[in-house]
């Protein structure tokens, strides 16, 4: 059952289901659910078609319902509900959006610009072992952890990709970074002082910079994630 009870956790299917139709990708958002120094997350409806002669930032998008389609230097890339995308800083593209589409985006400022073109998020794409929570913090066993970055900044703060894992209890821990995560698999519940929230398969979520909970998950889980950690 979910819960709004735990700070700085929050369900972005929720709070997209009120954005607005625009027809200009970098305007007639909503206001942030989070934003500062680092990072902006935000929500929109898409609607019809343009495009963007420079991006102004890193972006990731995820499509939470219809179909949104963009065309940089190559091939278009397509994405539906529960895929994603980055937008390079700098990107000249062109995008069009089917009717009824909404998304979330995370924006991550940089002053480095790449030639790139999108870049979609491979939910299927091989992973690697990458390092579990830090011993002090788990409950029981060891998880193994797997990874696979699709993209990453200049700067090595902004890092989009998969990653997964067996079941773990982390203890509480302040999140010094911000995440969006889109979970392909399993369920977890994150839990404060407050109280506790559970996200399943389908489930498209927020810890913002701040939040201060565990993580249980009594299955495997794998995640679509988009992440701004300082240096």
């Amino acid at each position: 059952m979910k819960s709004i009870r735990v700070k700085k956790v929050i369900d972005l299917r929720d709070y997209a289901a009120s954005a607005r139709a625009t027809n200009d990708w970098l305007t007639g958002r909503a206001a942030p659910v989070f934003s500062d120094h680092g990072a902006l997350v935000t929500a929109f409806a898409p609607n019809g078609g343009g495009r963007v002669t420079s991006m102004p930032a890193d972006e990731f998008v995820m499509a939470l319902s219809g179909e949104l389609a963009f065309r940089g230097s190559g091939d278009t890339v397509v994405i539906g509900a529960g895929q994603s995308a980055v937008l390079p800083a700098g990107l000249s593209f062109e995008w069009r959006a089917s009717g009824a589409t909404k998304a979330v985006v995370m924006a991550c400022p940089t002053t480095s610009v790449r030639t790139m073109d999108v870049v979609p998020i491979d939910a299927d794409a091989s992973l690697v072992p990458s390092s579990p929570p830090l011993a002090e913090l788990l409950v029981g066993p060891t998880p193994a952890c797997r990874n696979h970055a699709d993209f990453r900044s200049v700067s090595g703060e902004f890092v989009c990709g998969t990653w997964d894992s067996t079941p773990y209890h982390r203890r509480p821990m302040v999140y010094r970074h911000i995440e969006l995560m889109h979970l392909l698999d399993g369920a977890v519940t994150l839990e404060d002082s407050g109280g506790s929230v559970s996200f399943s398969r389908g489930d498209t979520l927020l810890c913002a910079r701040g939040a201060e909970c565990a993580w249980i998950s009594e299955v495997h889980v794998k995640k679509v994630y988009a992440t701004h950690r300082p240096a």
